[in-house]
């Protein structure tokens, strides 16, 4: 007697698209998940058109006027828009990402007038040592040898404000020294790291993250740069004394632009003299 069995029922080619598919998309977010956490930023609502408008680079002639206007307010000596992320960063969990590590107020008649408050990262890399150590260098030596001055009417200041956005730390501290009869001197400087990364951050690498042109932004700065130089030129032509800007030094170059602060809703380039001269003459372009 011949027995025929049923013929074994085979998966359909449309299963096999579909669960070929769900693989596929499956091994692609893992891909992906892993790519963001340890590689790269990416805005997966703006992969999929879905993110908000960018904050930089579309302010008006006001807005722009209005935040340079207001620099100065900016440093509160406080680390600001900062949630805790990134705590399992810290040196020291006790305390903050950023906090005032050397706070000094003195006056001494006809010597000094002191007001310090210098800033410590508190993040566990070598970079950010380096950092703090340059901080260190820079700005509290030199409070510690105005406090041992003599009769040179010194007057010395330093303040910072700090932020947290994109996963970017950034610092920014000024000093302004006036001794006797100098001219008066403002130093900025900036320290901007990279958190997921563990990295200094360049400028142009913000501009790619905040999906900003490169050669836009390079415009901008060279047009301020100019239209500031212009007016320097006029007020020289009245008989005023004033800082003339070589519109054609590299020092405007973005890869050589080092000195930028980020925050929410603007980002900030500095071109401070000061940092290299007795002036505290200073360009700032907004974004």
């Amino acid at each position: 007697m011949n027995v025929t069995l049923p013929e074994k029922e085979g998966i359909k080619k449309g299963q096999i698209i579909i669960y070929s598919v769900i693989i596929l998309v499956c091994i692609i977010c893992v891909i992906v998940a892993f790519y963001v956490q340890f590689y790269a930023r990416i805005d997966l609502a703006g992969l999929v058109g879905m993110g908000e408008e960018s904050s930089y680079g579309n302010k008006t002639e006001e807005e722009q006027v209005n935040l340079e206007t207001n620099f100065a307010q900016l440093f509160t000596n406080s680390l600001n828009n900062y949630n805790g992320e990134n705590d399992n960063k810290k040196k020291e969990q006790d305390k903050n990402l950023v906090y005032t590590e050397y706070q000094k107020k003195e006056s001494k008649l006809n010597s000094y007038n002191l007001e310090v408050n210098i800033p410590l990262i508190n993040v566990d890399n070598e970079i950010v040592e380096n950092y703090n150590k340059e901080i260190q260098d820079t700005f509290q030596t030199l409070s510690e040898n105005v406090l041992k001055s003599e009769n040179q009417n010194i007057i010395y200041t330093v303040d910072y404000v700090a932020n947290v956005q994109d996963g970017i730390l950034s610092l920014m501290i000024r000093s302004n020294l006036k001794q006797g009869a100098n001219a008066q001197k403002v130093i900025i400087q900036t320290y901007n790291y990279d958190l997921r990364n563990n990295k200094e951050i360049t400028l142009n690498e913000v501009l790619r993250i905040e999906k900003l042109d490169e050669n836009n932004v390079q415009n901008i700065i060279n047009n301020k740069i100019k239209t500031e130089q212009d007016k320097a030129e006029d007020l020289q032509s009245l008989g005023y004394n004033i800082y003339s800007r070589d519109v054609d030094s590299d020092i405007y170059k973005l890869e050589k632009s080092t000195e930028f602060y980020l925050t929410p809703n603007a980002l900030y380039i500095i071109y401070a003299y000061g940092n290299a001269t007795n002036t505290s003459e200073m360009d700032i372009v907004v974004l």
